[in-house]
């Protein structure tokens, strides 16, 4: 086994931080694409999980963990589409490979498969996508109301500059740590039953290493995030799904529209758990991303099933 770190610069002139693990001799490439303000110690404990099965590269989205930033106007799932095309690239030229990726994460995947299908069923053989969505996350309630008459009064994107423009002076004041933080940690990322203290200190400390700009910027794309167009591509080689039932942030319902709509993906329901699902039910999860593998090796040249 081996670690090692390097830099991906994109074609645009951000610096991507990856991180190369596992077996690096192994036949199968496992790449995991972190979530929203998070960075890619996200998959800590999936990475313990596959370091013995598959060779790992984990990297941190532009304006999250150590990548660089990059301009508001470049802050979009659209662009990390493309980030994790040139991660692809850099790291995994060769060889199969499995696309792994929680919340934005997945949305990159997404993306990436909307830009460029033809990797698909090649290079790409497989597909895991954690507690994520195809689009529509801000549709219903409070928040889906206000976004709505934003939109329908030509307003929206005055709203978002407005939040990027206050973001520097948020972020100048703001306090991290804080109970109001926790509060907002322990409501949005977690679920029913699945909200552990120490957890929910462990996930408050992890977002909140993101700064604000970075926060507003990408929070645009999310609102206007819609990969549906993907999702026949994703079609072509094995998927798994997995959705927390107590998630507020990519409700099961988008997982299980999801699965639906690629068709002959496997759909993991995961009872009484939240956003943080990898987090808080490790072994769920773990369990769907080696059956994932299994299916996948299954189907490439010269192994066996099983």
């Amino acid at each position: 086994m081996s670690s090692a770190s390097r830099t991906v610069r994109t074609d645009d002139d951000v610096d991507l931080h990856v991180e190369v693990d596992g077996d690096v001799a192994a036949p199968l490439t496992v790449v995991l694409s972190h979530g929203f303000t998070a960075r890619l110690e996200e998959w800590d404990l999936q990475r313990q999980a596959l370091r013995d099965r598959a060779r790992l590269v984990l990297w941190d989205q532009r304006g999250h963990g150590r990548s660089g930033w990059t301009p508001l106007t470049r802050a979009t799932i659209d662009r990390t589409g493309r980030d994790l095309g040139e991660v692809l690239d850099a790291v995994a030229p060769e060889g199969p490979v499995v696309l792994a990726g929680h919340s934005m994460g997945g949305m990159s995947v997404m993306a990436l498969a909307r830009q460029r299908p033809e990797l698909f069923g090649s290079r790409v053989v497989g597909v895991f996508l954690l507690a994520t969505s195809a689009g529509g996350l801000v549709r219903t309630g409070l928040v889906g109301l206000g976004v709505g008459a934003l939109r329908l009064l030509g307003l929206l994107p005055v709203y978002l500059r407005l939040l990027q423009a206050l973001a520097p002076l948020l972020e100048r004041l703001r306090r991290r740590g804080t109970a109001a933080g926790r509060w907002f940690t322990r409501r949005y990322l977690f679920g029913r039953d699945d909200a552990d203290p120490a957890h929910v200190r462990e996930v408050q400390a992890l977002l909140e290493q993101t700064p604000l700009p970075v926060t507003m910027a990408f929070y645009a794309t999310l609102l206007e995030h819609d990969e549906a167009a993907a999702l026949s591509v994703l079609g072509r080689v094995p998927v798994t799904v997995v959705a927390a039932t107590t998630d507020r942030l990519t409700p099961l319902a988008h997982g299980r529209r999801l699965a639906a709509a690629i068709g002959d993906a496997e759909l993991v329901e995961v009872p009484g758990a939240g956003h943080c699902v990898n987090l808080t039910r490790p072994w769920v999860v773990d369990d769907a991303l080696l059956r994932l593998l299994d299916r996948v090796e299954a189907r490439l040249p010269g192994r066996r099933a099983g």
